[in-house]
């Protein structure tokens, strides 16, 4: 598909996370340190919504029953060896672009 318009820099401050849908597809983006990662918004464990979890770090923490990912490679910390998609970002001056 390519880029697409997600959301404005200032609408994801350095350290939070918040759940978009973009292109017909539940994501959810968060800022570590001001740079703007992209991960499937759906918990691997129970469908949870990543997006409304709690982000430490780049430790993102799912809201439903505590499932920790990291969303600078979707891997699951429980188990590294599984995770969610990521998707690849890009900031064109003040807005914020995903590529699905």
């Amino acid at each position: 598909m390519g880029f697409v318009r997600t959301a404005k820099v200032a609408e994801l401050p350095a350290g939070t996370v918040r759940e978009f849908h973009v292109e017909g597809k539940a994501i959810a983006l968060a800022n570590v340190g001001g740079t703007i990662f992209a991960i499937n918004n759906t918990c691997l464990h129970r469908g949870g919504p990543l997006g409304q979890g709690v982000m430490e770090g780049k430790v993102l923490t799912c809201p439903w029953h505590g499932w920790q990912f990291d969303v600078t490679s979707g891997k699951a910390a429980q188990n590294p060896a599984v995770g969610v998609d990521c998707y690849r970002t890009e900031v064109r001056g003040e807005d914020i672009f995903v590529e699905v």
